[in-house]
C-alpha cells in the first residue's frame, strides 16, 4: 500500500468513526439504543445520500482499493464484538429451569418462524428476481424464518438497564428468553449456510464443522478454566486480550474456509471463555468494546456497497416484514405470558421487549446477503424491519409504563435467573 493510499484510508476511518458517534450521539439523545442510530445514519442515511444524491461520490471519495481495507476492518471489527456477545450467552440448567422462560422462548419463536417462512414463501411463489434471487428456496426461506425470530440480547441488556427493567421479573424473563432462542438461531444459521453454498458440502458438511468447533470449545473452555491460565490472565490481562483477539481471528478466518461464516468462529471462542471468571471478564470486554467501535465502519463499507447494487428500498416488502414482525413477536410474546398467568401489561411488556432485534438481525442478514440468500433490494426491506422494531421498543415501553405503571418487586416475585447474561455488554452495547 502506498503511502497517499494508507493516508485516504486513515481519513476515511476517521470520518467512517465520526458518523457512528454521531448517529449513536442523536440515538441517545432521543431515547433510542446508540446502534439505531449508527444503522439509520452509517447503513441507510449516509450511503443513500452519496449513491442517490451525488452518484459519482463513491468513486471520487471511496475509490475501490480505499473501501476493500475498510470493509475488512469494520468486518473484523464485528467479528471482535460478537465475541462478547457470544460470552453473555450462558445458557445452563440454572438459568432456564423455570418453565416460563422455555413457554416464553417458544412463544415468540415459532410464531416469528412461522411469520418469516411464510414472507420467504411468498417472495418464493412471486419469483421477483430483484427480490427471490438465485439461491435455493429452503435457504431463503429458512434464513427469513431465522431473521424475523431472533431478538438482540447486547441492545435489550442495555434497553433494560437504561430503563431500571433488569431486576424485574419481566425484565429477566425477556433476556434470558431472548438468549434461548438466539442460541437456536445460531445453529440455523449454520443450515442457511450449508444449504446456500456451492462446493462446501451443504448442510452435512456445515454440521460437522459445528460440532467440531463445539468440541474445541468445551475442550478449550476446561483448558481456560485451568490455574496456570487464570493466572496468566490475572497477571497479564491486556496481552491476553491481545492474544485473544488474534485468536478470534484465527478461528473467524478458519470457519470461513471451511464453508461457515467468520461469525461462527468468534462464537465459538465467545463460548471457550470460562463463564463467570472475574479474571478473564477484563479481556472479554475490552475486545468486544474494540469491535464496537469498528463496527460503525461495518455498517458505512455494508451500506455503500448494497445501494450501489440495488434500486433502492422496496418499501412494499418492508412494510409487510416489519408489520409481521412486530405482529408475531409481541403478540406471541403476550399471549404465551397471559397463559402463563402474567398479568396484561407484564405480558405486553414482554413482547415489547423481545420484540427488540437490533445488530442480531443485522448480522444473520448480513451472512445471508454474503452467501447470496438474499439479494440487496430484501436486504434493505428487512434491515428498515431490524430499525423499526428496534427503535419503536423504548417508545413503547413508556406508553405501557403511563398506562399502568410498573408493579413494585416483591417477595412474591418468582424467580426468574439472567444473571450475566448481557450484563458485561450493558455499557457497550448502546
Amino acid at each position: 500500500m502506498t503511502l497517499p493510499l494508507a493516508a485516504h484510508v486513515v481519513v476515511a476511518l476517521g470520518v467512517f468513526l465520526a458518523v457512528g458517534l454521531l448517529g449513536r450521539g442523536l440515538a441517545r439523545r432521543t431515547g433510542q439504543p446508540g446502534v439505531v442510530g449508527e444503522i439509520a445514519l452509517g447503513m441507510l442515511l449516509g450511503p443513500a445520500v452519496l449513491g442517490l444524491a451525488w452518484p459519482g461520490a463513491r468513486s471520487l471519495l471511496l475509490p475501490a482499493e480505499v473501501l476493500a481495507p475498510l470493509r475488512d476492518l469494520g468486518h473484523a471489527g464485528l467479528v471482535l464484538f460478537l465475541v462478547g456477545v457470544a460470552h453473555e450467552l450462558r445458557l445452563d440448567a440454572a438459568r432456564i429451569r423455570d418453565r416460563a422462560v422455555a413457554w416464553t422462548a417458544l412463544g415468540t419463536f415459532l410464531p416469528s418462524l412461522a411469520a418469516g417462512a411464510a414472507l420467504g414463501g411468498y417472495l418464493v411463489w412471486q419469483g421477483r428476481p430483484s427480490l427471490r434471487g438465485t439461491a435455493p428456496a429452503a435457504a431463503l426461506v429458512l434464513l427469513l424464518a431465522t431473521a424475523m425470530a431472533v431478538s438482540a440480547v447486547p441492545v435489550l441488556a442495555r434497553v433494560l438497564a437504561d430503563r431500571g427493567l433488569t431486576a424485574t421479573r419481566a425484565g429477566r424473563l425477556a433476556l434470558t428468553s431472548a438468549a434461548l432462542v438466539d442460541a437456536v438461531a445460531w445453529l440455523l444459521l449454520a443450515v442457511v449456510v450449508g444449504i446456500a453454498t456451492p462446493g462446501s458440502g451443504g448442510v452435512w458438511a456445515a454440521s460437522i464443522v459445528l460440532g467440531v468447533g463445539a468440541l474445541a470449545a468445551t475442550v478449550g473452555r476446561r483448558l481456560l478454566t485451568s490455574s496456570p491460565a487464570e493466572r496468566l490472565c490475572a497477571r497479564w490481562p491486556r496481552p491476553m486480550a491481545v492474544a485473544l483477539g488474534v485468536g478470534v481471528l484465527v478461528a473467524a478466518h478458519g470457519a470461513e474456509s471451511h464453508g461457515l461464516t467468520a461469525i461462527f468462529g468468534a462464537f465459538m471462542v465467545g463460548l471457550m471463555i470460562p463463564p463467570g471468571s472475574p479474571h478473564w471478564d477484563a479481556p472479554v470486554r475490552w475486545v468486544s468494546t474494540l469491535g464496537l467501535w469498528l463496527v460503525p465502519v461495518f455498517f458505512i463499507a455494508t451500506g455503500l456497497g448494497i445501494w450501489t447494487a440495488s434500486g433502492g428500498i422496496p418499501w412494499a416488502v418492508a412494510l409487510a416484514a416489519t408489520v409481521l414482525a412486530v405482529v408475531s413477536k409481541i403478540g406471541g410474546g403476550y399471549a404465551v405470558s397471559r397463559i402463563g398467568g402474567e398479568e396484561p401489561a407484564e405480558a405486553l411488556r414482554i413482547g415489547v421487549m423481545l420484540n427488540t432485534r437490533g445488530l442480531t438481525e443485522i448480522v444473520l442478514l448480513q451472512v445471508g446477503y454474503s452467501a447470496k440468500v438474499l439479494t440487496s433490494g430484501l436486504y434493505l426491506a428487512l434491515l428498515v424491519t431490524a430499525v423499526v422494531t428496534t427503535s419503536m421498543t423504548g417508545p413503547l415501553l413508556s406508553l405501557i409504563d403511563r398506562r399502568v405503571p410498573r408493579r413494585t418487586e416483591g417477595r412474591r416475585e418468582r424467580p426468574v435467573s439472567s444473571e450475566g447474561i448481557g450484563a458485561g455488554l450493558c455499557d457497550s452495547s448502546g
